[in-house]
């Protein structure tokens, strides 16, 4: 593991304040990441750790917190200082203490704030990952082009390269060519968290939502419900939070499968054939619809 006193010396650098490490404390840090707390008797600061040639996506990381962060919908926490040290990689960030139980209606309110905020077009800046799978980013004036291009067929020629083409190559392309009548309409392009499951979402004791773990762009607002109901989904207090702040259309319910589909596949990329049924199955159905 890095030298810590050398981390901490980056933190004085960023902050312009002493940092003497009084607390050091080994915390998870996803599937992919080592993570600590660490901290002095007035600070504290969440810093994860990766091997060196994965700076790009801490630094990638950073920059989606700030995005978020400057639209001023949710609680995010603030990016510190990223680099390497020695063979590690490293992001610090703000320690939020996320022990209260989350307020599931002010998150749904705050979470449609956050999508009224727009971008230029779909995409982003720069790339970034979702987990560990890179994520195409450049823009597009078209929403459908974008999530072809950028979503489902790169995640399709994934799944192809590790070995399921027979299982998923012939009906992934027919469905690729069908994604203008399944998406059917032109939404705004919304910034999104992009990854916002139960994991990625926490409350400060005092009932305040905190998002965090992004994978930042600019795309249907409705990406982000359809992952919050991918892996249990939320309260009902959020969802009717917020429908009543920005109602959803009657098609969502199709189109949250497409949405899903996408991180499906990137499951399936990332840990196996666990998720080819899932991922076949989703394919069929959606085809299913425009038969």
């Amino acid at each position: 593991m890095s030298d810590l006193t050398a981390i901490a010396a980056r933190i004085e650098s960023a902050t312009g304040s002493p940092l003497r490490i009084q607390r050091q404390q080994t915390v998870g840090g996803g599937c992919i990441n080592r993570a600590l707390v660490l901290g002095d008797a007035t600070r504290t600061f969440f810093v994860k750790l990766n091997g060196a040639e994965r700076l790009d996506m801490f630094e990638a990381e950073a920059a989606g917190l700030t995005e978020l962060r400057d639209a001023g919908a949710l609680r995010v926490p603030a990016p510190i200082c990223t680099g390497v040290l020695e063979r590690e990689s490293y992001l610090v960030i703000e320690h939020i203490d996320l022990g209260g139980r989350l307020d599931g209606a002010a998150a749904g309110r705050q979470l449609a704030e956050l999508h009224r905020h727009t971008g230029p077009g779909f995409g982003w800046q720069r790339d970034n990952t979702i987990g560990a799978t890179p994520q195409q980013n450049a823009w597009a004036d078209d929403w459908v082009t974008f999530w072809r291009e950028r979503r489902l067929a790169y995640q399709l020629e994934l799944a192809i390269r590790n070995g399921h083409s027979r299982a998923l190559g012939d009906s992934g392309e027919r469905l690729c060519a069908e994604l203008e009548h399944l998406i059917g309409h032109h939404p705004p392009a919304s910034l999104l968290h992009g990854d916002l499951w139960a994991g990625n979402i926490g409350s400060t004791p005092g009932g305040e939502p905190v998002i965090f773990d992004p994978a930042v762009y600019f795309g249907d607002r409705e990406t982000d419900l359809a992952m919050t109901e991918l892996f249990g989904g939320f309260a009902p207090d959020f969802y009717a939070a917020y429908r009543e702040a920005w109602p959803l259309p009657p098609e969502y319910t199709t189109r949250k499968m497409l949405y899903n589909l996408y991180h499906v596949l990137n499951h399936l990329n990332l840990f196996g054939g666990g998720y080819l049924a899932q991922s076949r199955g989703m394919i069929e159905r959606l085809l299913a619809t425009v038969r």
